[in-house]
């Protein structure tokens, strides 16, 4: 007899514990939106909303024009899709973690700064453009965030109103976009494309440290952006040369985008790889590339024009001048006159300053994303902190 009543209590223990189970969504597993309190962004100038400027000084007009009406940190006309990301979830854009002024960290904090690669550059910034602040770097400044921001909050007071909870971090979502300009920097260091591609493997293994790192305090929702069609930037088919037979029916330089496509390849497989090891994370790949190569090939279909032309920029092919930046000013006759004037209208232009996308660019890039059509798995923004799609856990 006790060993029936027992046996009955183990039985209805697990029941307890299946129907607690049904009862809770689960944050990895289950099917419920996301409640996302904060967002961590990693990355280059694609998702930089003013770290490079609150560092080496702020990036001037016309950058913001269109959406701020004023320079914002920001290397575009406006919002950027880490923007919207916040948007979308009921959050405040991020505060660059580097800048000390008007800043509130309560949902997050931006890690991104424009020129910023996965590996290290043995270069400065002001030698060849490229940051400072490569991803180990802007995990040690999270790493050091996560600590700080909870020692202090803990005080009180004005800390309290302007710094993350303490569970916030294993809650966030945390966002990447980066890996353009390791590939770039290659190139412009007259490397050729097979060496390029042979040190993507070590920018991929630098890159998973850095997420098995986050994982390991406590994070676990991560949205990796691929690269995008960098043989479609002005300022890489100003720069770099290329032949007629390696310009595609885009009017794109091929070898880059092939080693783009390369590196996305390899970043998928790394994404795989990294779910094996990390099996309470919820890694989600948001392949822009496509999105961006069919924005740019099929541009006049979804009435944008000029798709290779810098809307910002000063003369040449693609109306783009390294010499001549966007909102750049010369001197005549004691006057400043802006040379690096932006278009008419950006709101029908794709690239902003021959490098970076417009804000309706963005816009539509992100609205094409929010849904999960190009991720793997395919799962919408909101519930980015399940392992799986709905569709496969009914």
């Amino acid at each position: 007899m006790e060993g029936h009543s027992h046996c009955l209590s183990s039985t209805i223990t697990t029941l307890l514990l299946l129907l607690s189970a049904i009862s809770v969504p689960n944050p990895v597993f289950g099917t419920a939106t996301c409640d996302f309190p904060a967002i961590f962004n990693f990355g280059d100038s694609n998702s930089d909303t003013g770290g490079l400027s609150a560092a080496f000084g702020q990036v001037g007009p016309p950058h913001g024009e269109s959406y701020f009406h004023h320079p914002a940190g920001r290397y575009c006309d406006g919002r950027l899709v880490v923007d919207f990301i916040a948007e979308s979830l009921g959050l405040p854009y991020l505060s660059a973690y580097l800048d000390a002024v008007g800043s509130n960290f309560t949902h997050g904090a931006n890690f991104a700064t424009a020129g910023s690669t996965v590996r290290p550059q043995n270069t400065t910034l002001q030698q060849s453009g490229y940051s400072p602040f490569s991803l180990n770097v802007q995990f040690n400044q999270f790493s050091d965030f996560h600590r700080r921001s909870q020692f202090y909050r803990n005080q009180g007071g004005v800390f309290k109103g302007l710094l993350p909870e303490g569970e916030d971090f294993s809650r966030a979502l945390y966002t990447f976009d980066i890996g353009q300009n390791d590939l770039t920097a290659g190139y412009f260091l007259n490397m050729s494309t097979d060496q390029v591609r042979a040190y993507v493997p070590d920018v991929l293994d630098q890159f998973s440290v850095v997420v098995k790192s986050i994982y390991a305090q406590g994070g676990r929702s991560f949205w990796i952006h691929n690269t995008g069609p960098v043989g479609c930037l002005p300022y890489v088919m100003d720069r770099l040369p290329i032949m007629a037979g390696q310009v595609d029916k885009a009017g794109c330089a091929s070898p880059f985008n092939e080693v783009a496509q390369y590196f996305n390849k390899k970043l998928k497989e790394a994404v795989g790889r990294l779910r094996m090891d990390l099996p309470l994370a919820a890694l989600t790949y948001v392949d822009v590339y496509s999105l961006k190569y069919s924005l740019i090939s099929q541009a006049h279909h979804y009435g944008f024009v000029h798709p290779l032309q810098a809307c910002c920029g000063h003369g040449g092919k693609y109306n783009f001048n390294p010499h001549v930046w966007c909102g750049r000013k010369i001197t005549v006759h004691g006057k400043e006159v802006l040379v690096g004037k932006p278009c008419q209208d950006p709101s029908v232009a794709i690239n902003w300053d021959g490098v970076h996308f417009t804000q309706a660019a963005n816009k539509w890039v992100f609205d094409r994303i929010v849904d999960g059509s190009f991720s793997d798995p395919p799962i919408p923004l909101k519930m980015a902190c399940h392992r799986h799609p709905p569709s496969t856990l009914k």
